[in-house]
């Protein structure tokens, strides 16, 4: 039987305090196994982002257990969750988040540096190269259109090769075709490398190509039922 690589049982999160105090998550419970694409849905103000922070280890839950990889982050110092992040979970932003004064090289060596590899550039070349970007190592995000600036973020995200690689909103700041292109790489890594690709969207498109799309409303999983994939060939 596959194992969750991903588990949550009755998890709560409150952001702020007192008055303004929000309840994004109220007893969510959720498993996701390894290789599986989940498409996390849902209207704004839902939950959805949140839940990924909270699978990353980005946002420390008030009540229930986080269960990543086969071990309980709950109660895990924040030095040892983000070592644990740092080879476990992959992370790719609606943004990019890439450092602006970095080379792509640069950018995707510096969680393998973080890291302590003992190669952290040659690592991050072989990414670069394996999302299209042999030629474009030197430059800098600003001399890099949006979808280039998106594959060096994915890179970045796929170089400690992470079982878990976690998406909010991957392709919201691309056009439509540009944004298919970045979908279509995540897919096909994803499949490649047997990970568990989590990913938060509005684009109903995006989505469906997940094996389970997870509606979110109000804090809560209203459905995580297993849908049938729209497969895009490659191009």
């Amino acid at each position: 039987m596959t194992e969750a690589v991903i588990a949550l049982s009755d998890v709560s999160l409150t952001l702020g305090q007192g008055a303004s105090s929000v309840h994004v998550l109220k007893g969510v419970s959720l498993e996701v196994l390894r290789g599986e694409t989940a498409g996390i849905v849902g209207p704004s103000g839902s939950g959805k982002s949140t839940l990924l922070m909270v699978v990353a280890g980005l946002e420390k839950v008030d009540g229930g257990t986080v269960s990543i990889a086969g071990n309980v982050i709950n109660g895990w110092s924040e030095d040892q969750i983000a070592a644990f992040r740092g080879k476990t979970v992959g992370i790719v932003f609606q943004s990019f988040h890439l450092i602006p004064n970095m080379t792509a090289l640069e950018n995707v060596a510096v969680p393998l540096e973080l890291a302590g590899h003992p190669d952290p550039f040659a690592v991050a070349e072989r990414e670069l190269a394996a999302v299209g970007l042999r030629d474009r190592v030197t430059h800098y995000p600003g001399e890099l259109s949006g979808g280039e600036q998106q594959r060096v973020a994915i890179a970045r995200a796929l170089a400690p090769d992470p079982q878990i690689l976690i998406a909010d909103e991957p392709t919201g700041n691309l056009d439509q075709i540009t944004g298919k292109q970045i979908a279509d790489l995540l897919f096909a890594k994803a499949r490649e490398r047997n990970m568990t690709l989590m990913l938060v969207t509005h684009d109903p498109s995006l989505a469906a190509r997940c094996s389970r799309q997870i509606a979110m409303r109000s804090g809560r999983i209203e459905d995580a039922a297993e849908t049938a994939p729209v497969r895009v060939p490659a191009e």
